[in-house]
């Protein structure tokens, strides 16, 4: 059986330029990155055209078992393709910490992949670069502030400003910097996130165009004075040359899948600890491209999902026709207490049991948000026909229709009872937000909470409700809340799994994210900054001679 990598190395691809025209984007539309990446101008959002129809996949609570979200994102275009249905794939990009971590890559698998594919994971067309080297422009510039007579009054202990870097390493969570005396700056507490949770990212994938960009750049508070006073990147004097870091990097990335269809890759805050979709203008160019256009939220629905349509639909004034939730018998199964060892072994019973986390995921999106939503079983060999036909009951009575998807050994042929699937039930229906922009902050907190979550209560932290307090005070209060929590669990505890219920919420801390435009809330022990595990992903990666890589998942 071949390895995802080998499955993509052996792919016959296409010359991007034939790939654009597909959309019908020509050669001055379109910057070639090599023979098999390209740039489009991000502008193209601007076209008069009519939008297509927006598919937006998402799934149970991720689990070791494997859920497959992005295998069957790309193999459901794939499939409606097939059909004969003009669509596109919109993703988000890979960030180099899971990489060589614990995911390893993400590009789909099987022969439900994007390609190129070492390129995707590894660098691709340098934009999480920028982001960081934004990010870290932005750091240098208010120690350097400091170090000239710091005329912003800025104090050095109420910098919220952190460095980045797109690798896992706990090392670098909480440092002190600044030693060597006073030529070399200011000793303080400093810490570094991974690139992909700084605000830099959450405000690319957010914007509109460059100005826009620029705006939402000055408007970071990054620290306090020492009476109490927001500084800001524009104060700073930094908001132009962050822009002229990012001003390529805007543009969106074309890429195609297994089967030659388009795909566009741009943009990837991490779900669990940012906002979790790709960029905004990505999923809007697509729309102007195509007349159909799959993308996906991070993580579990709960995460990824209600960000996106609680953030970004609500910011960018997005509607998903049809909600797709990916679920497998093995995940059901860990869901339901399988030990991971016995994971391929028949249990109707622990499918059952498992499936009260489905069942949560599908209310949310059907009962709370309105939407048409339907289940995509992504198949695995060791599935027993008794055991599809729980997750199928599960979901008559939960009253939505479910399709099998074999995408990840069939590629789009294996996606085309899933396509036919979301096109019976595709129904633009407006989205019931989870709480009101007017509500105070503390009040949307409690409102996904118990809402999405299913929590009883919150407890905040005593730091936790000062900051909100002054968020509000400042005028931040009208602002949305992007949860950060882990992604294994509808609560905050990794270990409570299934649907638990009668739990308590626990906020640690609050970041004020005003460029982005909303108000981060980590909870429990989440960390911005992932270490690596035991046994990273980046062991078992290597480079020939010949620069042909292998064990890149």
């Amino acid at each position: 059986m071949l390895t995802d990598i080998e499955i993509a190395q052996a792919a016959k691809m296409l010359p991007i330029t034939e790939i654009a025209a597909k959309v019908g984007l020509t050669a001055d539309e379109i910057i070639p990155y090599g023979k098999y990446k390209a740039k489009i101008d991000h502008k193209l959002i601007r076209s008069d055209k009519p939008d297509g129809k927006l598919i937006l996949v998402t799934a149970i609570s991720p689990t070791p078992a494997g859920e497959g979200k992005t295998t069957t994102s790309v193999g459901l275009a794939d499939a409606m393709n097939k059909l004969g249905k003009k669509t596109m794939l919109c993703l988000r990009e890979p960030s180099l910490g899971p990489v060589f971590g614990m995911k390893g890559g993400a590009a789909g698998g099987g022969y439900a992949q994007v390609v190129p594919m070492e390129d995707i994971n590894l660098h691709f067309t340098g934009d999480i670069h920028a982001i960081g080297a934004a990010n870290n422009l932005l750091a240098a510039m208010i120690d350097n502030s400091i170090q000239q007579g710091n005329p912003l009054n800025i104090d050095p202990r109420r910098i919220t400003w952190k460095r980045c870097l797109d690798i896992n390493d706990r090392q670098l969570r909480f440092i002190v910097d600044g030693l060597g005396g006073k030529a070399n700056g200011t000793p303080r507490e400093d810490g570094f996130d991974i690139t992909v949770a700084s605000e830099i990212m959450a405000i690319f994938c957010l914007a509109t165009d460059l100005k826009d960009l620029k705006e939402r750049l000055s408007r970071i508070v990054c620290a306090y004075t020492y009476d109490n006073k927001p500084v800001t990147a524009g104060d700073l004097g930094a908001a132009g040359a962050l822009t002229a870091l990012l001003k390529d990097a805007i543009d969106p990335n074309l890429v195609q899948t297994l089967e030659n269809n388009p795909a566009i890759i741009h943009g990837g805050p991490f779900a669990n600890i940012a906002h979790g979709c790709n960029s905004v203008m990505a999923t809007k160019l697509s729309l102007k491209l195509a007349d159909y256009v799959v993308t996906e939220a991070g993580f579990g629905a709960d995460l990824g999902a209600e960000k996106f349509l609680d953030i970004k639909c609500r910011m960018a004034g997005l509607n998903p026709d049809a909600v797709v939730i990916v679920a497998t018998v093995r995940a059901l199964k860990h869901h339901g207490g399988c030990a991971k060892a016995d994971l391929s072994k028949p249990n109707p019973e622990l499918v059952r049991k498992g499936a009260a986390n489905l069942t949560r995921h599908i209310q949310n999106m059907k009962d709370q948000f309105g939407l048409p939503v339907c289940v995509a079983i992504n198949a695995f060999p060791t599935d027993t026909a008794e055991e599809m036909d729980v997750v199928r009951g599960i979901c008559a009575e939960a009253g939505v229709p479910c399709a099998l998807s074999e995408v990840f050994a069939k590629g789009g042929e294996g996606g085309k009872e899933l396509a036919e699937t979301v096109l019976s039930i595709l129904n633009r229906q407006p989205i019931q937000f989870t709480y009101d922009l007017d509500q105070p902050l503390e009040d949307k907190i409690k409102a996904v909470a118990q809402k999405i979550y299913r929590a009883d209560d919150v407890e905040f932290t005593a730091a936790a409700k000062k900051s909100l307090a002054q968020f509000t005070e400042l005028g931040y209060g009208k602002l949305p809340v992007c949860i950060a929590k882990t992604q294994y669990s509808f609560s905050d505890d990794a270990k409570l799994l299934a649907a638990p219920e009668h739990f308590t919420m626990h906020v640690r801390e609050v970041r004020l994210s005003a460029g982005a435009g909303f108000v981060v809330v980590i909870c429990g022990a989440i960390m911005t900054m992932p270490g690596l595990p035991r046994h990273p992903a980046a062991m078992d990666i290597d480079c020939d001679e010949d620069g042909r890589i292998t064990g890149l998942f």
